[in-house]
């Protein structure tokens, strides 16, 4: 019997032995060298990865995890699913994290802080490798699980520079501001907000468009439309019809998604209310179909794969115990003018 023969699982699995024997290399190296540490030679790398391929090497998760304490997994908490904004963030984790061995894990908090802390509780049982979170809204218990755990953690989305918090994302708040003082800009004075789901970053878009209306003494909270309700395209119209029956002098709306601004905008096509003409309309996040609305979508393009990237990126550093240069990363954001204002 040989030696890989003996070295080989019960199960017929291929070991990481097998692996660092194909590849000419010890069982650490060869372990170093798939999970993508750094201070592996290239030429190393390549040779244990080869081996592996050519093997049909599969990590056994439960073995790393007690080798390591740590598992290879990375759970990223977001809000939806049904938001092509979180889609865009996770497809570029996984595509970031993957090549490094890590396998990432998609829980859905729906805004609820509640339902986040009982994920955490869950994940941080299984000693995951990292974690990925939106934003920093969430109970005081979750806070101190994370910060007990250990686990290296990145927050995404929103930014702040309070010491020891990781985060990848752009100022809610100043995106909100600019894009109420392009409306100012383009003359309009009766501008309403009209906003859905109201979690902690729509009512930072919120606090932005506030502020710069104050700043131009325009101010007038009863412009406000605010709904707990789950966005959709078809809220948008009947928030936009209920806004126009109490407040028909609305010369502008910004709303706080792209979601509930197509929907304003097909309810004007269909009333006959001419945009930009008798009231401009601007969305949030430049979601796909933007572009094609009649007339195009006025928004904020938000950098949404790049933030996933940087996240996960950060995260990488994290994980192989190196601290980054900077805590908050800030990815701005882009006014996209189109004709709908």
């Amino acid at each position: 019997m040989s030696t890989t023969e003996r070295k080989r699982r019960p199960s017929g699995r291929i070991t990481l032995n097998e692996v660092a024997q194909a590849a000419g290399v010890s069982p650490i190296t060869a372990s170093r060298a798939l999970r993508g540490e750094r201070g592996v030679a290239a030429e190393l790398v390549a040779r244990v990865q080869l081996a592996a391929k050519e093997l049909g090497y599969v990590p056994d998760p439960a073995a790393r995890a007690l080798a390591s304490q740590r598992s290879a997994q990375v759970p990223v908490l977001v809000p939806l699913l049904s938001n092509a904004l979180f889609v865009d963030v996770l497809e570029a984790v996984h595509s970031t994290l993957q090549p490094h061995g890590f396998q990432t894990l998609i829980g859905v908090t729906h805004y609820d802080p509640e339902q986040e802390e009982q994920l955490l509780k869950t994940y941080l049982a299984h000693r995951p490798a990292g974690l990925l979170l939106t934003g920093f809204d969430r109970t005081e218990a979750a806070r101190q699980l994370v910060a007990k755990s250990g686990v290296p953690c990145v927050h995404l989305m929103e930014l702040t520079q309070a010491s020891g918090v990781y985060c990848v994302g752009f100022s809610q708040h100043d995106a909100g501001h600019d894009l109420t003082e392009h409306l100012v800009q383009r003359g309009r004075r009766r501008i309403a907000f009209v906003a859905a789901q109201l979690d902690p970053r729509t009512m930072q878009r919120a606090e932005g468009y506030r502020a710069c209306l104050r700043a131009h003494k325009l101010y007038d909270p009863r412009l406000e439309l605010l709904s707990p309700q789950p966005s959709s395209i078809r809220l948008g119209g009947e928030l936009l019809e209920d806004l126009l029956r109490t407040r028909p002098d609305v010369d502008a709306v910004f709303f706080c998604n792209d979601d509930l601004a197509q929907g304003g905008l097909l309810a004007a096509l269909r009333l006959g209310i001419e945009v930009p003409g008798r009231t401009a309309m601007a969305g949030f996040n430049d979601l796909s179909g933007s572009d094609q609305m009649v007339p195009p979508l006025t928004t904020v393009r938000t950098p949404r794969s790049a933030i996933g990237t940087a996240s996960a990126q950060m995260l990488l550093s994290l994980m192989r115990g190196e601290k980054p240069s900077n805590n908050s990363v800030d990815l701005g954001f882009e006014l996209t003018v189109r004709g709908s204002t």
